[in-house]
């Protein structure tokens, strides 16, 4: 797996990250699903330079003009609901995309500190040999993106698979690198060291869906 981390190159990416950690700025939920929204552009413009280009011909008014332009077919999967405001910004660049939407969460069965991946919903077109792109905002532990994986493997194989974070913990890319093949790309915007006992990056920045939509009832 090719891990592209653009925290190592500082560039208004910077902004929106402060902006979506910060205690006082997530009040405004509206500002929150906008900052994610726009580091899903930022995230999904890098990416668009590791896609497959061919040359195209456009007309003018005035004559003729050649530019290279992608041929990929994507297929653009989130993990709700946080991933919405994520999958939102990815579709404003690649808005010919397909769509596929999963509800992947967190079932604690005992205890807060413990919990399994639970997919319930799943809406998907055909996978074979187009190019995935899974967005969820956290990379936490790294489960759920594996429960997604392969809840989405009855659909086809995917030509390649594009990950696509707003911020890891460094456990969980670890984790997701040793299930997802040689033809993915994790692409995230900041990557922090620690998770917490209950699996929470730490210092991270709360529950993204929470933070996004409200708060919902514990299951």
């Amino acid at each position: 797996m090719q891990i592209h981390n653009l925290s190592d190159k500082n560039s208004i990416l910077n902004t929106f990250i402060s902006e979506i950690r910060d205690v006082t700025v997530q009040k405004d939920s509206m500002r929150f699903r906008r900052n994610i929204e726009r580091i899903g552009e930022i995230l999904g413009y890098e990416m668009s330079k590791e896609l497959t280009y061919k040359l195209s011909t456009t007309e003018t008014p005035l004559g003729k003009s050649s530019i290279n332009l992608f041929e990929n077919d994507i297929v653009l999967c989130s993990i709700l609901r946080a991933g919405v405001p994520l999958h939102q910004g990815l579709l404003n660049y690649f808005d010919d995309a397909e769509n596929a939407f999963i509800s992947a969460y967190r079932y604690h069965r005992h205890d807060l500190e413990s919990f399994e991946i639970v997919v319930e919903y799943l809406v998907c077109p055909s996978l074979e040999n187009k190019t995935l792109i899974l967005a969820d905002p956290m990379l936490a532990t790294g489960r759920s993106l594996v429960a997604t994986y392969e809840a989405l493997k009855p659909f086809g194989i995917p030509k390649e698979i594009h990950l696509v974070n707003v911020i890891a913990a460094q456990d969980g890319v670890d984790y997701i690198n040793s299930y997802f093949p040689e033809n993915t790309h994790l692409w995230i915007a900041t990557i922090d060291q620690e998770l917490n006992s209950k699996g929470y990056i730490v210092p991270g920045l709360g529950d993204a869906g929470d933070l996004a939509f409200g708060e919902k009832l514990q299951r």
